[in-house]
């Protein structure tokens, strides 16, 4: 499939894409699913609990994206992996370029690309990436256990983090720039009775230091607080550098589109985190994709 003309083209296989692909499907249409890693199913396979997806409360995140891709799968969905890079559009398709040389086009192009974690941009963080600085407690939180820990953030990533933390770690704490955290207040709540939690609410980290590994981290009001590892969860950023000219980016760099996927290019649409929109769970995922899909078979349909 990847050398003949697709009608849809997904890129990225998240819970966002791999609805649409699955709508797509059921829409009689030739899909292919771009993935940027082998047997990806995007961000959700970091969440140790999914306890918010409707009918599935408490659910593993890496067995819910197998749950996804399988069913995709079962409908015979293809997969390609690769990372596009550019996009240019054609009189008759959209040609799109991937880094390793390849070039795939397609009638539609659904972009699910995610988006990736931001940094604090502080002393030490680079330096420390893999040795005691990370972005993904459920991947590594083991590597911690019995040691004490920071994480950095204030909303329902960071939160849920520390929870897990809780649990492997003799000490957590919870340093958040703000007095009042943007998470869930149930999730707050059950932290402040967590006995080996500390909240350092009102405080900046200044710099990460360590030997050859981290020991401590630094605060803007001088405060030093000794831990071996530093979760950062200070939000994402969309990965729509491809998108530059191709479609309209908001001033964060999301792509503007509303629920049904429709962008400011015919025949491009989006679908997921890197849209603008309120709420980045996977049920608005999911939701997404299979809006982006309809449209995107809508938009075939005007075309014939």
């Amino acid at each position: 499939m990847e050398d003949q003309l697709l009608d849809v083209l997904i890129i990225g296989s998240g819970p966002a894409g791999l609805s649409a692909a699955i709508y797509a499907k059921r829409a009689n249409l030739s899909v292919l699913v771009a993935e940027k890693e082998y047997m990806g199913t995007g961000q959700i396979a970091e969440s140790d609990c999914v306890d918010n997806y409707l009918g599935m409360p408490g659910m593993n995140g890496f067995d819910l994206g197998e749950a996804f891709r399988a069913h995709a799968q079962k409908l015979g969905v293809e997969f390609y992996e690769g990372m596009a890079d550019s996009f240019s559009k054609q009189p008759d398709c959209w040609k799109v370029h991937f880094q390793e040389g390849k070039e795939l086009c397609s009638k539609t192009i659904i972009y699910c690309a995610g988006a990736a974690h931001r940094h604090l941009g502080i002393a030490g963080e680079e330096e420390y990436i893999g040795k005691g600085v990370s972005y993904c407690a459920v991947c590594d939180g083991a590597f911690y256990r019995g040691k004490q820990t920071a994480v950095i953030g204030g909303g329902d990533t960071a939160l849920g983090d520390a929870l897990y933390l809780s649990d492997l770690c003799e000490k957590v704490y919870i340093i958040h720039r703000r007095e009042q955290f943007r998470g869930s207040a149930k999730t707050v709540a059950q932290l402040r009775e967590t006995e080996n939690v500390e909240m350092i609410t009102s405080a900046v980290p200044k710099r990460i230091t360590g030997e050859q590994t981290v020991t401590a981290l630094e605060l803007k009001d001088g405060r030093t607080i000794p831990v071996s590892g530093a979760f950062v969860a200070v939000g994402m950023e969309p990965l729509t550098s491809p998108l530059q000219g191709v479609v309209d980016l908001d001033d964060s760099g999301y792509v503007v589109a509303d629920e049904t996927g429709v962008t400011s290019t015919p025949g491009f649409f989006a679908a997921g985190d890197v849209r603008t929109k309120a709420l980045r769970q996977v049920v608005t995922a999911v939701s997404d994709g299979a809006n982006a899909a309809t449209s995107a078979a809508a938009y075939l349909m005007q075309e014939k």
